[in-house]
């Protein structure tokens, strides 16, 4: 079970957080924040200007003094991605890579097993041509990369989780202390547990943990143990009454 330990409300958590020591990184399409773990201050702020290049950033992860930021033209048509690389000390753009057409949307980037891993989304939402499903979510695709990117195996998800997607799709993903991969949906406030499959090319889904989160970019805090960052979005009617995105903490207890 994951037992809630911190929250903050944050402006730029409309898509995914990112963590290292001592920030957390919360994301929306053309900003990504950093803020103080201990405060919860705002410390330094990068934002892509409207129109430019930088169109739909969705999650979060650092690495080595680097942010690395799933990114795509969501929900433009042909659907593209790339990698979006910042300086995680000055919050500075600082390199690309693009991934072009080819398997979807991409939503999240983890480094784990000295490789890449993506998801590129696709989803039932009819923001295709004339009005067809958006690439169609059975397409999903969790991609193992190398250091350079070259792709070296790849899973679909299984339907036990399509499902529970409803129209969208896979928006987050961190992998755990615990050696499991962690999904999340665009919205559903549940936490994934999944693993590779010993055949085949379906993640298997081990369990469902419920958190305190509305689906989106997830991120495990590799300076605590256990513990997972995850994000609110505030609704329409929330925001018009005051209200704002929050990225929620929790830590994760076992069952055994």
């Amino acid at each position: 079970m994951l037992v809630q330990i911190s929250e903050f409300v944050v402006p730029e958590a409309n898509q995914g957080v990112g963590v290292d020591a001592k920030h957390f990184y919360p994301v929306n399409n053309r900003v990504i924040g950093k803020y103080d773990k201990a405060t919860g201050k705002l410390t330094k702020k990068w934002q892509g200007p409207k129109g430019g290049p930088i169109k739909h950033l969705d999650s979060a992860m650092i690495m080595d003094g680097k942010l690395y930021a799933a990114h795509s033209n969501y929900p433009e048509w042909p659907m593209t991605s790339s990698l979006e690389v910042f300086d995680a000390g000055t919050m500075e753009h600082v390199g690309s890579h693009s991934f072009g057409i080819q398997w979807g949307s991409l939503t999240w980037v983890d480094w784990h097993d000295n490789h890449w891993w993506m998801t590129f989304a696709n989803y039932d939402r009819l923001l295709g041509p004339n009005k067809t499903p958006y690439g169609h979510k059975a397409n999903t695709l969790m991609v193992k990369l190398t250091r350079d990117f070259r792709p070296v195996s790849s899973w679909t998800l299984p339907k036990a989780i399509l499902d529970r997607f409803e129209e969208m799709s896979n928006s987050g993903g961190s992998w755990g202390p615990d050696g499991f991969l962690y999904l999340t949906g665009h919205d559903p406030a549940e936490l994934y547990r999944m693993r590779l499959p010993k055949a085949g090319s379906v993640l298997e889904l081990v369990d469902i943990i419920p958190m305190n989160i509305r689906g989106q970019g997830i991120a495990w805090d590799r300076s605590q143990p256990r513990v997972i960052y995850g994000i609110i979005r505030a609704t329409a009617k929330e925001r018009a009454a005051g209200g704002n995105h929050k990225v929620t903490v929790l830590k994760l207890g076992y069952k055994n």
